[in-house]
């Protein structure tokens, strides 16, 4: 009897560690993040699974939110609703740039990149300023996407090199440039403001602020060439329309993504002879971010996440190999893990050096929505 009971209070011990130590090493990551399906994919499918192995009873566990700035604000939204509460159920948010803006002002995600053995790899203007809010220490780049001017140099063997000289050129060649305006996809708003920045006189004031009241007052000469400068293009219904006309050879330049660019090359939709430039002196570009929530439930193990998802060989493989995206790092700090053939197609037409020195930031958010509201006054009509 002495013995059963021995035996019974043993294993019932035994059971009790299990279940205690189980309790403790299973633990669910959860990844909220704005963007396409792709988004969730990478994390779900090859990120997530690649954690991981190196995190035995971890499982990461992704939910999109929808593209587009609205799925920041759904995220937004969603941790805004927790602020009473302890503990918030969301561990690591991948948000745009101007939410990322709004919630470190709100003081809603936890400023953790400096603990980070991936922080130092990360140099551009991006990781320091959003939108004209200081986020550094508060965001790590997942990647970069790049608007620039393709163009098809069977058709136009020296292409103008500044926003200045393709208002030119558009005048003497008209109908051979497209782009989407405002509507149908970022590429043609990313197109208007770099317009913006070359033609108003205050890029440094659209891109980083501070807000003047009387700031569109000022913008009539640039808004103005820029109506006359639409006389002479031809509209397209959006970034995929863009590149469609450029395929069937309607328009010989015009406004894309690159990573778009390069994937619908890889896919054989898009003449391989195409080619891509960045115009001075600059056009805009956004990463997606990384944060982590003021009140995250697992803070150590989301800077454990992000610092993987940052490292060298994930971005290599990950970002720029299965999606042709930008490094969210320094691509130097990548370039040791990609072939020549790999760098070399990344970079094959907009060097580093190039992209340093032209790709510019998205306008400050007051800007943002200024310009977009200027154009439909001034130049739609």
């Amino acid at each position: 009897m002495k013995l059963r009971i021995a035996l019974a209070s043993m294993l019932a011990a035994t059971t009790l560690t299990t279940a205690l130590a189980t309790s403790v090493s299973a633990q669910t990551l959860t990844v909220i993040t704005a963007g396409d399906t792709n988004m969730v994919d990478y994390i779900n499918d090859y990120l997530g699974p690649k954690f991981e192995e190196t995190h035995p009873g971890v499982t990461v566990r992704a939910v999109g939110t929808g593209p587009g700035d609205g799925g920041s604000q759904a995220i937004y939204e969603k941790i805004d609703a927790q602020k009473g509460k302890d503990v918030w159920d969301v561990d690591v948010a991948v948000v745009h740039q101007r939410m990322a803006g709004k919630m470190v002002e709100e003081k809603l995600l936890s400023s953790y990149r400096d603990g980070l053995a991936t922080a130092k790899l990360v140099t551009r203007e991006t990781a320091e300023n959003s939108l004209g809010v200081n986020v550094s220490g508060y965001v790590m780049p997942m990647f970069h996407s790049q608007i620039a001017i393709a163009y098809n140099p069977d058709v136009i063997a020296n292409p103008p090199q500044s926003y200045e000289e393709l208002a030119k050129w558009v005048k003497e060649n008209p109908g051979k440039f497209g782009y989407n305006g405002i509507t149908g996809g970022m590429a043609g708003v990313g197109f208007v403001f770099g317009w913006m920045y070359a033609f108003s006189g205050a890029a440094d004031e659209i891109r980083n602020g501070p807000w003047a009241d009387d700031a569109a007052a000022k913008w009539e000469p640039a808004l103005t060439s820029l109506r006359d400068f639409n006389q002479s293009v031809v509209m397209t219904p959006g970034n995929a329309g863009t590149l469609d006309a450029m395929n069937r050879g309607e328009i010989a330049m015009g406004p894309v993504w690159m990573d778009m660019f390069y994937t619908w090359v890889a896919d054989g939709r898009l003449n391989p002879n195409l080619k891509l430039m960045i115009l001075s002196p600059g056009m805009p570009g956004q990463p997606m971010y990384y944060t982590v929530p003021a009140k995250a439930a697992q803070p150590e193990l989301a800077k454990e996440f992000i610092a993987f998802a940052t490292s060298p060989a994930v971005q290599a493989d990950g970002i720029v190999r299965r999606f042709n995206w930008f490094p969210g790092i320094d691509p130097q700090n990548v370039k040791s893990e990609l072939t020549d053939a790999e760098w070399n197609r990344l970079f094959a037409d907009v060097t580093p050096e190039t992209l340093a020195e032209r790709g510019w930031s998205m306008p400050q958010a007051k800007y943002f929505a200024a310009i977009l509201e200027a154009y439909e006054k001034n130049v739609a009509k």
